[in-house]
């Protein structure tokens, strides 16, 4: 007996050390999550959205944003780094452009080019024949940007977009996925708001201290930016003349929300990617608990969960309405956008097809 517990006992100790001690790459902060109010009010469950369509995109996966074309077609990157154009009419996709890293955000400029913020490599403009040209990966200031994710396009030109983390990259944190939940779960202020000016070629950061910069879009009279902050379930809308006045129209989401495109009649839908997870709320204020999650194996971290979500606001943050399926048939959504068809598209993190609704 002595035989079999002396190695138990010296596996439990080092057990015990390695959740103790071993060195992870997030060093959380302390914060105090809201309590989650649950799906209740506004956000009160329905099953709107399990009807929605399924529509092949073939061989890629995750189209996690739409641009409308000039053309009525959909602009959709896909995981593999392949944009897609998408013909509403015919249902039929083909391959516009490709980068060699991860699209995240798409959006047109007044000149018909297509802005394309990628994860690994930064920001890209791609002409009307695909062709993609990497114009920035760097702030003026000497900073990398590992993380491009959301972006839009005023009309003279300016393109607004995020970088989620400058701490952790895409790319160097195995995908856009894993990197998102180290930052989400070391909750640093992390991700910010950068400005690239097509007439000078100078990039800016405009607003930082972001807990996952995500999402971004323009109001219809461009003079403020809507973002997406994931660490902190809101919304924030802040003045293109003054970003330092930005502040929450939107907070205590019940899930964690993504991307946000704004529809013609100047309103907003977002998604949210799974519902909020009770662990990691529960243990906001207790960092050193947050590390040693962090060093269990991957299989029983917390990971998004499959109910789909998507929201609608005014430019103010009050909820118009709200399509949810509970049983997350098509799983992981990050925003939709009305095609010329009135039909609404809806696009997702993960799902190897395109979601299309009939709104009646």
């Amino acid at each position: 007996m002595k035989r079999i517990f002396k190695p138990l006992g010296l596996l439990l100790v080092l057990g015990i050390i390695y959740l103790l001690f071993w060195p992870v790459p997030i060093d959380p902060v302390a914060w105090k999550a809201p309590v989650n109010e649950g799906y209740v009010g506004d956000f009160s469950p329905n099953d709107k959205l399990a009807t929605l369509k399924r529509i092949d995109i073939g061989v890629h996966t995750g189209p996690e944003d739409f641009a409308l074309g000039p053309d009525g077609k959909f602009y959709v990157p896909t995981h593999d780094g392949v944009i897609l154009r998408f013909d509403p009419v015919t249902e039929k996709s083909e391959e516009f452009s490709r980068t060699e890293g991860r699209v995240l955000g798409v959006a047109f400029g007044p000149d018909g080019t297509l802005y394309a913020a990628d994860a690994y490599d930064g920001l890209y403009g791609i002409d009307a024949s695909g062709n993609a040209e990497l114009l920035t990966d760097t702030v003026d200031d000497g900073t990398p940007i590992p993380y491009a994710d959301g972006v839009d396009v005023t009309s003279d030109g300016q393109v607004y977009f995020s970088d989620a983390s400058v701490k952790f990259g895409a790319k160097a944190n195995g995908g856009t996925l894993p990197a998102s939940l180290l930052d989400l779960l070391e909750h640093g202020p992390n991700g910010r708001i950068l400005k690239y000016d097509t007439k000078t070629g100078k990039t800016t950061s405009v607003l930082d201290g972001l807990s996952f910069a995500n999402g971004v879009a323009l109001t219809q009279d461009e003079k403020y930016l809507l973002i997406v902050e994931t660490g902190t379930y809101s919304i924030w809308k802040m003045p293109l003349n003054s970003p330092d006045a930005a502040r929450q129209i939107i907070s205590n989401l019940p899930g964690f929300p993504d991307n946000i495109k704004r529809e013609a009649d100047g309103t907003f839908w977002f998604g949210l990617v799974s519902p909020r997870s009770e662990p990691v709320d529960n243990l906001s204020e207790s960092p050193f608990i947050r590390k040693i999650i962090q060093r269990l194996p991957s299989a029983i971290q917390p990971k998004p969960q499959r109910y789909s979500f998507l929201v609608r606001i005014d430019e103010n943050g009050k909820v118009l309405e709200t399509l949810q399926d509970p049983s997350g048939s098509y799983a992981l959504v990050t925003g939709a956008l009305t095609g010329p068809d009135g039909k609404l598209y809806v696009s997702s993190l993960t799902e190897p097809d395109l979601g299309v609704l009939e709104r009646r």
